[in-house]
């Protein structure tokens, strides 16, 4: 009977999850392409993308973070039928999205001049303050798709996010091209022209998401309360309650991942190019994880709601099942591609021998990153965000780059030794969020 109801599990899980994945893949494959065709121009502007990107990806998890906590708060309140909540949480998930869209930008784009500060290649800063610039200006739209995309999610709608971000990315690689080499009478814009077209694809997916949301016959029920009089202190506060836990948990994994390509920066621009494509292919995997991530917490959200905690519990241990089969496939085809994979990025020799044993690292921690990614999408379904917080920064930042920092600078090893500290950290944390989560649920189930 266990079997059975594990299969029906995955079944759902699955259902979910594989739009999410898709969608979730769509986010990051626009930074794969950039680096693709950036690549192509030089060294130098390969690693001004990493550090741009680098850089941009904390600005980014954080928003993302705080728009995660729609998704739980509105799955919870789906399995009690609380349309008038699901209504409000809609209006004021999109204000505080729109909101912290701007501030991000603002933010950002007068602190991006201080990268001089991080002791990068000069050559190297020219280019990514101008390219990180226009990323910045591009979290406005990508808040506001975050925020239906994340209401739609909550009412476990996933398929047209994914359609979206599909069609987005294909633009985005038009533009890319067109922007990048200067076609079809535009000016040719190098690696900041990557950026622009980052920018456009990101505004038509927030109006293709609002106007599926905002139109379709099946949300009308939730648009009754889309008005400046029903803006609610509390239900912002609730978002941000919720979210900000999330966002700090997201820049402490994040942030690790950043300032170790600050610290691969100090070696030297081959070596941050490197670190580029190696990240950009760990990126992919993760973010298909993220989206099996995401299903957990829709799944063990919808079942919490309903009081069913032995569902809730079978849930969340199917998708660590489902977590770690699929990145055991992605670490052995990493394995096996490992030196083919960054002759797709450039052709400079000491860049891809590089980017080849980083690689075989990346191998190596896919489990772990999978486990720690569903880990934390099933606790955000029990709205435990706190505790997971405080696991990310003793992993990453009390273990996991300090190890990196001695493997890499006191022991020799170089931008391997750095990739370590990454494993170590990472292994470190699906340990402990796999160990809560199933203590947390069994408590719940015993009920």
């Amino acid at each position: 009977m266990r079997s059975e109801e594990y299969k029906e599990h995955f079944s759902k899980n699955f259902l979910l999850a594989y739009p999410v994945v898709l969608s979730q893949l769509g986010h990051i494959m626009v930074s794969v392409f950039d680096s693709l065709m950036v690549g192509q121009i030089g060294t130098v502007p390969l690693a001004a993308a990493s550090l741009g990107n680098s850089i941009f990806m904390i600005v980014m998890v954080f928003g993302f973070g705080v728009s995660f906590s729609i998704t739980p708060l509105i799955a919870a309140a789906e399995g009690r039928k609380n349309y008038t909540r699901i209504s409000l949480l809609l209006l004021n998930g999109l204000f505080s999205n729109l909101l912290l869209g701007i501030l991000l930008f603002v933010v950002g784009y007068f602190l991006s001049p201080y990268i001089t500060y991080l002791n990068q290649p000069a050559e190297v800063v020219k280019l990514a303050v101008p390219y990180i610039n226009v990323l910045f200006l591009s979290m406005v739209p990508l808040m506001i798709f975050q925020a239906f995309k994340q209401f739609a999610e909550g009412l476990s709608f996933t398929k047209q996010s994914m359609y979206i971000t599909i069609f987005a990315n294909a633009l985005n690689i038009g533009l890319n091209y067109v922007l990048i080499w200067g076609k079809l009478g535009f000016p040719e814009m190098g690696m900041v022209g990557a950026a622009w077209a980052t920018l456009i694809s990101r505004v038509i997916m927030a109006v293709m998401m609002g106007i599926f949301v905002l139109y379709a016959n099946r949300f009308e029920i939730f648009r009754r309360f889309i008005t400046f009089r029903h803006l609610s202190f509390i239900h912002m506060y609730r978002i941000f309650k919720l979210g900000l836990p999330i966002s700090g948990q997201m820049l402490f994994e994040m942030g690790a991942f950043s300032f170790s390509a600050i610290m691969i920066g100090w070696l030297g621009a081959k070596e941050l190019a490197a670190h580029q494509i190696a990240i950009n292919v760990a990126s992919v995997t993760y973010m298909m994880a993220s989206g099996i991530a995401a299903a957990a917490t829709i799944r063990v959200g919808n079942q919490k709601g309903l009081r069913n905690f032995r569902a809730m519990r079978m849930a969340g241990l199917s998708s660590f099942a489902m977590g770690a089969i699929f990145m055991t496939v992605s670490g052995l085809l990493m394995v096996l591609g490992n030196d083919l994979i960054p002759m797709l990025y450039i052709d400079d020799p000491e860049v891809i021998r590089i980017a080849s044993y980083l690689l075989i690292i990346a191998a190596l921690f896919q489990i772990s990153d999978g486990v720690q990614v569903v880990g934390l999408g099933a606790l955000r379904g029990l709205e435990d965000v706190r505790i997971p917080g405080l696991i990310s920064l003793i992993a990453y930042w009390v273990i996991g780059l300090p190890v990196g920092y001695v493997l890499c600078f006191k022991a020799g090893f170089g931008v391997n030794g750095i990739w370590t500290g990454l494993l170590v950290g990472l292994s470190v944390a699906a340990v402990l969020l796999f160990w809560r989560f199933r203590r947390l649920s069994y408590r719940l189930s015993k009920v």
